[in-house]
């Protein structure tokens, strides 16, 4: 007679919870963890926006296109004028959307704030609005506002731009950058305050509030622009020194900005 298979009896095995065995729901709960420390560190916003001391306000901080230069330009020296020399001898000069040439010289006598810019960059978006309001309150105690804008297709899209948001201020057209870069800019939008006898008297790296904006215009202004339409000059003496100036949070574009009504 054929040996029969001996008979067994084998308990089924159950997981720990259903058909999942301890391994597995390790495994899993590790899983939710680590998508949750990847999920906090996304959405967290860097910096400091708490209430605790020493917290500060979020604000527009400038559009970094380079490595800042081993050497820029100093308070105190003299502006250079807007032009360059090529390499092949002839003279790159800035000119506005209508292609006029724009000199610095012509400007001797006014206060000049130069304001490095591109239709494109958010943070000189930011500000525009602030350049069109103060430009206009200082234009008759001295002020020429000239606004550079830099590596744009073509001066027909920055004069739409302009006509768009009725920006009456004088605009430049430096396709190349060169001027720019003779500026010794490194990112958008530089500002460069040059008082009535061609000298730096502030530059800033960065986009500025109003409150900055004419804290650093008051510091320039002529000394006989005299008393107009615009506010009255503090106390020099007292006046916030023009590389701290103050740098409140900056006023929402899209409130401010709106384009200018047809004709």
């Amino acid at each position: 007679m054929a040996e029969r298979p001996e008979f067994t009896h084998k308990r089924e095995r159950h997981g720990v919870i259903g058909p999942f065995s301890g391994r597995q729901l390790v495994l899993a709960f590790a899983a939710v963890i680590v998508a949750g420390v990847v999920l906090v560190g996304i959405t967290t916003p860097l910096g400091n926006t708490g209430n605790a001391p020493g917290a500060v306000d979020p604000r527009p901080t400038a559009y970094i296109l380079s490595s800042p230069p081993p050497v820029g330009l100093k308070v105190g020296q003299t502006a250079p004028e807007f032009a360059v020399t090529n390499d092949d001898g002839s003279t790159y000069q800035l000119t506005d959307l209508d292609g006029k040439p724009i000199r610095l010289a012509d400007l001797r006598g006014k206060a000049v704030w130069v304001n490095f810019w591109t239709t494109w960059c958010p943070p000189c978006q930011s500000e525009v609005p602030i350049l069109r309001d103060l430009s206009e309150r200082y234009r008759d105690r001295g002020l020429e506002l000239v606004a550079i804008s830099v590596q744009e297709t073509s001066p027909a899209d920055v004069a739409a731009y302009a006509a768009r948001y009725g920006l009456g201020y004088t605009i430049g057209f430096d396709g190349s950058g060169k001027i720019f870069h003779a500026y010794k800019g490194f990112g958008l939008p530089t500002q460069v305050f040059i008082d009535e006898n061609g000298v730096i008297a502030s530059i800033v790296a960065a986009p500025l509030d109003e409150a900055g904006a004419v804290a650093q215009i008051e510091a320039i202004l002529p000394a006989a622009g005299g008393a107009s339409n615009g506010p009255t000059p503090p106390d020099r003496s007292s006046a916030p020194s023009p590389s701290k100036a103050p740098n409140a949070p900056a006023r929402d574009p899209l409130a401010t900005l709106a384009p200018s009504a047809a004709p």
